[in-house]
């Protein structure tokens, strides 16, 4: 749904001031800014206090980077240790002893099938770089061109993520192939015969002579869909998919550039069903809040030359310390248990919400990456299983919540998912006040709406 800004008034204070002159100055292409209009000036953990004074819990964590909030100690420390030290902050990819100790513990999470056998590859500063690093490895490993890739994908923006993530137009060489979505199902079945569905065809498509695909470089997927609504892939469906494309020989990529690092109850979201990837595609949460982006795959996929794929900020220092010191936190601290268990509890509860509003469609999620899709039940044709989305009262949602100091996202089709991604630093009562907020604000904009409330179901 095109998002309209209201038109410019003089403004009253430093921080409109502010919020006006980013208007004037920023490009059309800024997007939380419009949905978010604050002005913040200091944070620590769950909280951002803006310059008009007011405090907002942050469930958005910067689209998933901040897995231990905003300003963590043991995150100052690195980065003041590394800036107190002297050492260069621009390398290249020159060997220091900070990338190192970087690589050595980010190998330590890592499943160990995985990790006995893989290589690393630093790419530019955010996800989008490291997944076009993915695609051209597997294309130059296996000599192929057409890429797999799934309905409702999110990878990023550049143009080869665009190309495989599920918005894309005009695209060439990729095929399209139907995610798991239990609640809104593409084969109206849902649950486990759903995902069986989805994966028989995948396998009848790649294997009929008369289908139309070649040989693929490449299979990549979400293992929770997030931009696509918090969309768990079922773990039954992820095993087969491993099994189809190892039987193949098509190279499987995961994107855990936002599952990554505890936030779907296990360090790497993959290990939920055990499968272990050819490439996995990692950045937001491994660098600590700083830009940092990577590949790592099995070593027989490591067919680059020299300079094949570069990037001049593929040495951020102070983020490869920052992120060392994220991974050992979470690591340490068993910070992804945690997220698996305060989870279930905050699903719990929303769904226990969703018994007594009709406009909350379904409650899914896994760990601290939860998704409430908001329907609307008024619309609903007899012809379909489920109502239609509903994009305005999640936007009058989101709305409300940071009214009442909560900040969410949207996502989902037609951006009617509301996106809870607390830090995974969350306390019981921080949970307690996110689930409160969001409860008052959906009645308010239920309000708003005309909705109402339905009985319980």
């Amino acid at each position: 749904m095109a998002v309209t800004e209201p038109a410019p008034t003089a403004p009253t204070t430093a921080h409109e001031g502010i919020l006006h002159r980013q208007s004037l100055r920023e490009s059309a292409a800024r997007t939380y800014a419009r949905s978010l209009p604050i002005v913040p000036v200091r944070a620590r953990g769950l909280t951002i206090e803006g310059a008009d004074g007011r405090r907002y819990l942050d469930c958005l964590s910067g689209a998933g980077t901040l897995a231990l909030g905003h300003n963590h100690p043991v995150v100052l420390e690195a980065i003041k240790k590394v800036l107190a030290s002297g050492a260069p902050l621009h390398v290249l990819d020159l060997a220091t002893p900070v990338k190192d100790a970087f690589t050595t513990e980010l190998f330590a999470t890592l499943p160990p099938r995985f990790a006995d056998d893989a290589r690393i590859q630093f790419c530019g500063p955010a996800g989008t770089d490291a997944v076009e690093a993915a695609l051209k490895l597997v294309r130059t490993a296996t000599g192929r061109q057409g890429m797999l890739a799934f309905t409702g994908a999110y990878h990023g923006m550049t143009a080869g993520a665009l190309d495989v993530s599920g918005g894309a137009t005009g695209v060439r060489g990729v095929t399209r192939l139907p995610y798991p979505y239990d609640y809104r199902c593409p084969f109206g079945a849902g649950g486990g015969r759903g995902a069986e569905l989805a994966a028989r065809w995948t396998e009848h498509l790649l294997d009929d002579p008369r289908g139309g695909v070649p040989a693929p470089a490449g299979m990549i997927l979400e293992p929770v869909q997030g931009e696509g609504g918090v969309i768990p892939a079922p773990d039954d469906w992820l095993r087969r998919m491993r099994a189809l494309t190892a039987d193949r020989s098509i190279p499987l990529i995961a994107d855990e550039v936002q599952t990554g690092v505890g936030r779907t109850g296990r360090f790497w979201a993959v290990e939920h069903s055990g499968v272990v990837p050819d490439v996995m595609v990692m950045s937001k949460a491994i660098g600590g809040s700083l830009p940092l982006a990577v590949i790592v795959y099995r070593s027989g996929l490591d067919a680059w030359q020299p300079g094949a794929h570069a990037g001049t900020f593929r040495g951020n220092q102070l983020a490869m310390a920052a992120g060392a010191a994220t991974l050992a936190y979470v690591r340490e601290n068993g910070l992804a248990d945690r997220a698996a268990s305060l989870g279930a509890r905050m699903l719990a509860s929303l769904q226990g919400l969703a018994a007594a509003h009709a406009c909350i469609g379904d409650v899914r999620g896994r760990g601290l990456m939860i998704g409430v899709e908001l329907v609307d039940p008024a619309s609903q044709s007899p012809d379909l299983p489920v109502p239609p989305p509903a994009p305005r009262l999640a936007v009058a949602v989101r709305r409300a919540c940071l009214e009442r100091g909560l900040i969410v996202e949207l996502g989902g089709r037609e951006s009617s998912v509301v996106r809870l991604l607390p830090p995974l630093t969350l306390t019981d009562e921080q949970a307690t006040a996110v689930l409160d907020r969001f409860a008052d604000a959906l009645a308010a904009a239920e309000r708003t709406a005309g909705a109402g409330a339905a009985p319980p179901r």
